[in-house]
């Protein structure tokens, strides 16, 4: 990522000087260096979005100066690179592929046998329940042939089975493809998570689910929350805000809405979409309902450990700590992938906050567990953590973490 020197060096010197600071009481305040900061305000140094993030909130600019930072577009945090190997199908050889299975298999659906295929379907439902659990310590490309077998499997019990459990198996297979799409995503392939995404919104309506929809734009958006654009991500959160629709589904619209505005630097729509969903997510219509839950079953209180995550993305890294300090101790220990994504935002804030020793502390445990569960949506943030510590060369917490820390970077590229 670069800055445009010529505009954001003068324009960041004008409001600190506006807010009569020198340059040594911003350096202290931001944890930077100021000979460093000396450079961006003379346009010798360009300025990163995390600098550009930190001045914006410190200097209270309204998302004047983050506007000013240019994002490259072959930037490995921009989007997730392809990964190789992933097979995509459409409906219709999915029902074709899953009928032929289930013959192999010898499963007799349909008619006289509809009775048997209840069983079935609930056998079907645990097995995505251990899928999902599963998917917390397992690399993404090693579930995704089975995630797929099984999406083909149930959605040929929908097409052999009668019409009472047609309609369920439907929208179980298109949890199973949604589910799909999210480890493919994980893997670093953004066009299959898409994919994905619509074959379970196709699926969802087949089966009489005209929610899973809605819900599907919120995946959407989440990929291009990771893609840094901020106006997409709200956009398409914003159109699963519907008031006909269940309230877990816009409670988890309402959270992405906050990341979007948290990345384009608007505080203060990003707390009102985070109080909307903390609302929405709270209420009775958000925790009944049959079927596995939507979104993250992990995370106790989502809204809250969004709120954190996107006091980071405003230039908040001590508030951001605070909160991710609490929130994650309150992650199952089981679940590797989330505490992985969590914590290293938590490593982050604190690495930001100047409190290097900490985050080395934090992010040395969480790094060993990584090769175990690949991600390229944490990559991303595996790679801020190593521009943030660089500028902490010479402490030893950041001189001992860093073979690991190369370790972790470098899988990321093989």
């Amino acid at each position: 990522m670069t800055s445009t020197p010529a505009h954001f060096g003068p324009e960041l010197r004008r409001l600190r000087m506006e807010a009569e600071l020198s340059l040594s009481d911003m350096a202290a305040a931001l944890n930077y260096d100021k000979g460093y900061l000396s450079k961006v305000e003379r346009g010798e140094r360009s300025a990163s979005p995390e600098l550009a993030r930190r001045c914006d909130a410190f200097l209270g600019a309204n998302g004047e100066l983050r506007r000013l930072v240019v994002r490259s577009d072959s930037d490995p945090d921009d989007a997730a690179a392809p990964a190789d190997n992933l097979l995509r199908v459409g409906r219709r050889e999915v029902l074709a592929a899953g009928t032929g299975s289930l013959i192999e298999l010898g499963l007799k659906l349909g008619g006289p046998a509809a009775s048997a295929a209840d069983p079935l379907l609930l056998s079907f439902q645990a097995q995505f329940d251990q899928l999902r659990k599963l998917g917390q310590s397992t690399a993404p490309n090693a579930l995704l042939p089975l995630l797929e077998t099984q999406t083909r499997l149930v959605v040929g019990l929908a097409a052999a089975a009668s019409s009472a459990t047609r309609a369920p198996a439907l929208v179980l297979a298109s949890r199973f493809a949604e589910f799909t799409g999210w480890m493919a995503q994980e893997a670093g392939n953004s066009a299959a998570a898409l994919d994905w995404t619509d074959e379970a919104a196709e699926l969802a309506r087949a089966g009489g689910d005209p929610h899973l929809g809605s819900y599907a734009l919120v995946r959407r958006a989440l990929v291009t929350f990771y893609g840094g654009d901020a106006a997409s991500t709200i956009a398409l959160a914003r159109r699963a805000q519907g008031h006909h629709l269940p309230p877990r589904v816009r409670g988890l619209a309402a959270q992405r809405e906050a990341q979007g505005h948290a990345l384009a630097g608007d505080e203060r729509a990003c707390l009102r979409s985070l109080d909307r969903a903390r609302e929405l997510l709270r209420s009775d219509g958000a925790r009944g309902g049959s079927g596995p839950v939507l979104g993250t079953t992990h995370v106790t209180d989502p809204a809250a450990m969004t709120t954190g995550w996107c006091l980071y993305d405003l230039g908040r890294p001590a508030a951001a700590a605070e909160v991710l300090d609490r929130e994650c101790r309150r992650l199952p220990a089981h679940a590797l992938r989330t505490r992985a994504r969590y914590g290293l935002r938590r490593s982050l804030a604190h690495a930001a906050s100047g409190e290097v020793e900490h985050a080395c502390t934090i992010a040395g445990e969480l790094l060993g567990v990584m090769p175990a569960v690949p991600s390229a949506t944490v990559n991303a943030d595996v790679r801020r953590l190593a521009r943030e510590l660089a500028r902490f060369r010479s402490n030893r917490a950041v001189r001992d973490l860093q073979p690991t820390l190369a370790r972790v970077l470098a899988s990321a590229h093989a």
